[in-house]
């Protein structure tokens, strides 16, 4: 019964091996030396002015946060798609119901101005 996972056990201590030999290997043979360059504050490759801590608008949130929920909406669609012939009539009553209420909610959030940028 147990000689069945040892493949996984076998395959799992490779991997903790491999990482355990990048991390000091990296450790020992890596360049200690400290300059300006690499003790600077580095932000998307520009050089920073003043603070960098900002205020971020909310709307950049609620659009990622919108985007996000209509996504994980859409990848329902797949597994829908692939039984579709299993599930007859009832399947596609469910799934339209399901696609009419994400078009309205879609139509919703559009009307209301939450996907405007500004």
């Amino acid at each position: 019964m147990l000689i069945d996972y040892l493949p996984i056990l076998f395959y799992f201590a490779i991997a903790v091996i491999f990482a355990c030999f990048a991390i000091t290997a990296s450790f020992l043979l890596g360049q200690r030396k400290q300059t300006l360059v690499k003790e600077a504050p580095f932000e998307c490759g520009m050089t920073t002015y003043g603070s960098s801590f900002r205020r971020i608008p909310i709307k950049y949130y609620i659009i990622a946060m919108l985007f996000l929920i209509f996504d994980i909406e859409i990848v329902f669609l797949y597994p829908w798609a692939v039984v579709f012939k299993e599930l007859k009539v009832f399947g596609f009553i469910s799934m339209s119901v399901f696609v009419g209420i994400l078009i309205i909610a879609y139509v919703y959030v559009w009307k209301k101005g939450a996907l405007e940028w500004e």
